[in-house]
């Protein structure tokens, strides 16, 4: 059995989509819309903040939308690429701190993409290229994982993800003094000859508060701010114990 080490969606991207058949982009699309029917806006240019794969960006692109991928995962966007068909842009860039031809009007960062930001001032630099490369009017949509998919989903838990010929350990380890959890991902790959590669590759999310980040993109010049959860923009699902996984950022450049 051969081993390879990667850290931060090396060998993850190549499986990535696989090991994410449930992943229901359809669905996050429509949400998306319908914070743009909330705000009564038509984006014609959007940016997709952490693209990964391009499922999503793919999925808008597919429903008229001009759309442009941004990730730092050459492996991700090399993936994007081959499956894609639509001449959408892909760039390959930090989202901490990003450059773009011209203005966009709108950009999302989906999918806890901004959990992988490991520390409040990059955060803030992300919102303030945000807001640079909005133009005005224009929509910031985001999400982050919540306290509760930290501390009770993450925690110290450990899953096994399998699809076709590909089996993946994912262990977890929350810390809640610097509020930050590990992935330490295992993957073994079945080979041409029968054999499996191991591969290992590590990941960090880090856990960030509604206080702040509504501060944040106040600091950045961001308003009208709304909170939605769990791609929900009519509240009914909200649970009384705050079970929600996701909670859901809308700004607006003023």
């Amino acid at each position: 059995m051969d081993l390879d080490n990667h850290n931060q969606f090396g060998i993850f991207a190549k499986y990535y989509d696989i090991l994410n058949y449930n992943a229901n982009y359809k669905k996050v699309a429509d949400y998306i819309e319908n914070v743009f029917e909330i705000y009564k806006k038509k984006p014609g240019l959007v940016l997709d903040l952490a693209c990964g794969t391009g499922n999503l960006a793919i999925e808008l692109d597919n429903r008229g939308y001009d759309m442009t991928g941004l990730d730092l995962s050459n492996e991700m966007l090399s993936v994007a690429a081959a499956k894609n068909k639509n001449n959408i842009l892909w760039i390959n860039q930090d989202m901490s701190s990003f450059e773009l031809y011209g203005t966009v009007d709108a950009i999302i960062c989906c999918f806890d993409s901004l959990n992988y930001i490991q520390d409040e001032e990059n955060i803030k630099k992300c919102f303030m290229s945000v807001y640079n490369y909005l133009n005005p009017g224009g929509l910031f949509i985001f999400d982050i994982n919540s306290k509760y998919k930290f501390e009770v989903i993450y925690a110290r838990n450990n899953f096994v993800l399998e699809k076709k010929n590909i089996f993946c350990s994912w262990q977890n380890n929350y810390n809640k003094k610097n509020k930050t959890c590990d992935f330490y991902l295992t993957f073994f790959v079945r080979q041409p000859d029968g054999g499996y590669k191991r591969y290992i590759e590590n990941q960090r999310e880090k856990y960030y508060g509604e206080e702040f980040l509504t501060e944040t993109l106040l600091a950045a010049g961001f308003g009208d701010i709304k909170i939605f959860y769990d791609f929900d923009c009519t509240g009914q699902n909200i649970t009384k114990e705050g079970r929600e996984e996701r909670v859901c950022f809308a700004a607006m450049k003023e």
